[in-house]
């Protein structure tokens, strides 16, 4: 598998690109603020073509750029209903499914917002990704009042699971459940 990620805009929010490898279509995760030109550049870098735009959650930072992208490249974006009224433009339901070849499991996180979600995959070579938006940081919570909610979402991961927050580095839920404070000890 392939994931390509990048920060953008003033808050630098982390915008992925996944897909079976490259040269093939992708699915563009959090088309926010300013992602226009290194869009332009990872999808010509690795010979990518968008084949949908998919959102963690509603916030500007994370879906700024959806409806001009999804204009551009003919793709819709797919974000959860409850989040439909923070974004301006036009979106499809996000629900389990296949995206551009990649079987991708919708696991709702309501708390940052109330669509949050997080997306979780499993990689041809074994491995698991989550895709965490602004649920789950290293080190830290979108919103400690809903750190309950995340103990209990991530509970069925594996420790080996490679979290991709919505900002900040990448991290394991293993890492998570040892030095993040609003996880640890908990054994989730």
């Amino acid at each position: 598998m392939l994931v390509v990620g990048f920060g953008s805009g003033p808050l630098q929010a982390n915008c992925y690109l996944l897909a079976e490898a490259a040269g093939g279509p992708c699915v563009v995760v959090d088309p926010g603020q300013e992602v226009a030109a290194p869009l332009a550049a990872a999808l010509a870098e690795h010979r990518l073509v968008p084949a949908a735009l998919v959102a963690t959650h509603g916030h500007p930072d994370h879906v700024a750029s959806a409806a001009s992208l999804s204009a551009e490249h003919g793709v819709p974006l797919h974000l959860h209903p409850a989040d439909a009224p923070l974004h301006d433009g036009p979106s499809l339901p996000l629900e389990t499914g296949t995206f551009a070849g990649l079987d991708i499991d919708v696991r709702p996180a309501p708390g940052h917002t109330p669509g949050s979600v997080v997306l979780v995959l499993e990689t041809a070579e074994g491995g698991r990704l989550a895709l965490t938006g602004d649920t789950l940081f290293a080190g830290s919570v979108g919103r400690g009042d809903v750190a309950g909610a995340v103990r209990e979402l991530l509970a069925g991961l594996p420790d080996d699971t490679v979290a991709l927050p919505g900002h900040g580095p990448a991290t394991t839920i293993g890492r998570e459940r040892v030095g993040n404070p609003f996880l640890a000890g908990t054994g989730a």
